[in-house]
């Protein structure tokens, strides 16, 4: 997934397609949270013109991840379907703040670090396998528990209705207050 200006301009007329299969194992030493990924599937083909060169990809492919409850291994399916361009003229990159663009680094376009990057962003941020979605019983342990929002909330106002029977007397006296 490396080419030079010079390799591309000899597909001009034609367009380049592409349709490669890629490991990536370089995406778990730069995300801890990604244990595994499959090989991933490149598609798409390159619109090849004097000044840019615009890649109309599809890229698929599985990344493992922990489920955030259980920790237990889940499949996460990856489709991604992107446009990159590449200036090939540093003096055109001024007309192009509005859109993302690539400039090219020693007169070779390499595709592999943009694919990396488009990956990393597509780790999502919470996974859940599917026992943990089902099941109601959220972890816990020796005085801890893990709790929804919901269940945060109610717990709460229950506390706020709690009071210390050391202190019921007082709270009368404020409840007198209120409605005097």
């Amino acid at each position: 997934m490396k080419w030079s200006i010079i390799q591309l301009q000899k597909f001009r007329d034609k367009g380049l397609t592409l349709d490669e299969t890629v490991t990536l194992d370089e995406l778990k030493s730069r995300d801890p949270e990604i244990r595994d990924i499959s090989p991933i599937s490149i598609k798409g083909r390159a619109d090849i013109g004097s000044d840019r060169v615009t890649f109309h990809l599809n890229i698929t492919g599985t990344l493992i991840l922990p489920c955030s409850r259980t920790l237990v291994d889940v499949r996460y399916p990856i489709n991604i379907n992107t446009t990159e361009t590449f200036l090939l003229k540093s003096t055109d990159y001024e007309g192009f703040e509005e859109e993302e663009v690539h400039q090219v680094q020693s007169d070779v376009i390499d595709l592999k670090p943009v694919v990396l990057e488009l990956l990393l962003l597509e780790v999502p941020m919470q996974v859940f396998s599917e026992d943990a979605k089902d099941d109601e019983n959220l972890p816990s342990g020796k005085n801890w528990e893990v709790v929804t929002e919901d269940q945060l909330q109610q717990a709460e106002q229950e506390e706020e209705k709690k009071v210390d029977p050391r202190l019921a007397d007082l709270a009368k006296l404020f409840e007198q207050d209120k409605n005097s």
